[in-house]
């Protein structure tokens, strides 16, 4: 979050706590934001009213600050409610980082069915993320689910190198697993491959924010960072079939 260390000095900032009052609305409040905060501070996307009375949400990306009716203080937290027992705050950010399940270039992934492969899943990995070797090991215990891999390399060239290998492997789902699981470094090609679809998933990717790999996308659109254990995987695949969840 690019305005992290600013926001992390002021915490609760007046931005101009004296100023005449104003029109409690969208306009006024990115007006007085835009011209009272640093002009590096990132574009703002959203204004919008909170359940709050008084208190409204600044939206940049799937970031999120609140200030009051004027613009006249920046907040950065977590907004909870106590009688729902719900962190607002959270909810607001998993619905803004979902993605549609059915908007996921299929095509460009590697594919295995476990048993039925009646559950879906999408898991963007790094071929050097430790994390995600670790993760792949677990969702061999998952049922009845088919996985969808998107090669996103991250961390280097040499997951670009790693990640191109893969793909234009014979078998690039045996492949990704034999690295990804016994550390049997994928062959070079020998010849002329296509592998557009990596940079397509980096797009993908960068488009959707995924700043970090493993990340997890479930039937229902919601996304979780980094990775789970194979028990919390079951539960959320079967959270994401319910009706009306998908």
């Amino acid at each position: 979050m690019p305005h992290r260390t600013f926001l992390a000095a002021l915490a609760l900032v007046t931005v101009g706590a004296f100023a005449p009052a104003a029109r409690a609305d969208e306009a006024v409040i990115r007006k007085n934001l835009v011209e009272r905060l640093p002009a590096d501070f990132p574009k703002i996307d959203e204004v919008t009213k909170t359940p709050i009375p008084g208190l409204w949400e600044v939206r940049i990306g799937s970031d999120l600050l609140y200030t009051d009716e004027q613009g006249n203080h920046v907040i950065q937290g977590t907004v909870f409610d106590t009688r729902a027992k719900v962190n607002l705050t959270e909810k607001r950010i998993e619905k803004l980082t979902a993605i549609d399940f059915s908007a996921l270039p299929l095509k460009d992934a590697l594919v295995v069915k476990q048993g039925t492969g009646a559950r879906k899943l999408a898991v963007f990995a790094d071929p050097n993320c430790g994390f995600c070797k670790r993760f792949e090991r677990d969702l061999l215990a998952v049922k009845d689910v088919t996985i969808y891999t998107f090669l996103y390399p991250v961390l280097g060239p040499d997951s670009t190198d790693k990640s191109r290998s893969i793909w234009c492997s014979k078998d690039a789902m045996k492949t990704w697993r034999a690295w990804m699981l016994e550390g049997t470094a994928p062959a070079k090609p020998s010849g002329a491959c296509d592998a557009a679809a990596i940079e397509r998933n980096t797009a993908f990717g960068r488009k959707y924010r995924i700043n970090g790999t493993p990340a997890l996308v479930f039937e229902d659109g919601k996304r979780v960072p980094g990775a789970m254990a194979a028990a919390d995987v079951e539960k959320r695949l079967a959270e994401a079939a319910k009706p009306g969840k998908s």
